[in-house]
């Protein structure tokens, strides 16, 4: 199942999101492939509520970005600029 590196917690601590079960692990990050880094797109397996593989996802990670760059841009093109004024 998928799983996204959400955030660290106390510098050794790393937050993942599951997907399919819509809840948070909590993990030591020395679990996680080294160069992992925030917004990470892992496969992960979990048996009786324990990850047993982990494995990077370098490339709904980058589907991930292209998305969210995809919307940015979308958004400023419609955006007309700020209603406030500078002085």
């Amino acid at each position: 199942m998928k799983a996204v590196f959400d955030r660290l917690e106390e510098e050794k601590y790393a937050v993942l999101l599951v997907e399919a079960h819509n809840k948070e692990l909590v993990l030591d990050k020395d679990i996680l492939p080294e160069g992992s880094k925030p917004n990470d797109w892992f496969e992960v397996t979990i048996e009786e509520d324990q990850v047993t593989s982990i494995k990077r996802d370098p490339e709904a990670t980058a589907a991930q970005e292209k998305k969210v760059k995809d919307k940015r841009k979308r958004l400023k093109e419609k955006s007309k600029g700020s209603r406030f004024k500078r002085k």
